[in-house]
């Protein structure tokens, strides 16, 4: 399958966040979203898994087991893994054998450790270098995110190391949070930095009254939850269109 993240069909795409969609019927759900409007489906393009360990937010959601189903189910999909963990370097290889194309992965655990600090005694510290090389060499794409307390200059030296640029545009934890429009000029800066290859995306708070600022400032993958799956199967398409702009 082709990295949709490094060659898109399309810009830009927009991911629905399966965190906000019906834990009991994931594969039907999911699989709404991604088939086209002339199939009863929205007309997305990526599934944004949300992974949560409980210590560096305080939720615990998803982890390699959903992947393998959502695999399993819907093998065309590309799905998109972001783990807010203390430790993404555990989970790594789980992920990449239940079937994940994409691995994003947190800045400030590298920073917290750093500065001697810890979120949590759980917190291990790493090497984002390091850690994207080996995300890259199970075979999957590696992403960077950072939150919005976080300095957009810790991960500006960063940038050219990865593919994928996530800025939190809510604090993370939960879904169904508002907007913080002052993230946005992170979103421009880190713009300036970015190669044609890379991407930009955006998670939180994102619906079709917010996304035409994302995608000006720069933003190429847009990431909502309950936008999308918070509205009946019939009105996700035109959510999907109003996203893409």
């Amino acid at each position: 399958m082709a990295n949709l993240f490094q060659r898109p069909g399309r810009l830009p795409l927009v991911a629905p966040s399966i965190l906000s969609a019906d834990f009991a019927d994931m594969a039907r759900d999911a699989g709404q979203v991604l088939r086209p409007e002339s199939d009863g489906g929205a007309g997305a393009d990526v599934l944004h898994v949300d992974v949560m360990d409980g210590h560096f937010v305080p939720n615990l959601t998803l982890g390699p087991d959903m992947v393998r189903d959502l695999r399993r189910h819907l093998p065309d999909a590309f799905l998109d893994v972001h783990v807010m963990v203390n430790d993404p370097g555990q989970y790594l290889a789980a992920f990449a054998k239940a079937g994940a194309n994409h691995y994003t992965f947190h800045i400030e655990p590298v920073i917290d450790r750093a500065a001697g600090t810890g979120m949590s005694p759980l917190s291990q510290g790493y090497d984002p270098r390091a850690l994207a090389d080996e995300v890259r060499k199970l075979g999957m794409t590696a992403g960077l995110c950072l939150n919005p307390p976080t300095a957009v200059e810790r991960v500006l030296p960063l940038v050219k190391d990865f593919d994928l640029i996530l800025v939190m545009s809510v604090n993370p934890g939960k879904g169904g949070q508002a907007f913080m429009p002052e993230v946005l000029a992170k979103v421009k800066e880190i713009k300036r930095h970015l190669r044609a290859d890379q991407r930009l995306e955006m998670d939180g708070g994102i619906a079709p009254a917010t996304a035409g600022a994302c995608r000006e400032a720069g933003c190429d993958v847009l990431v909502a939850g309950s936008a999308v799956f918070g509205k009946p199967a019939a009105e996700r398409g035109a959510v999907v269109r109003a996203l893409r702009g």
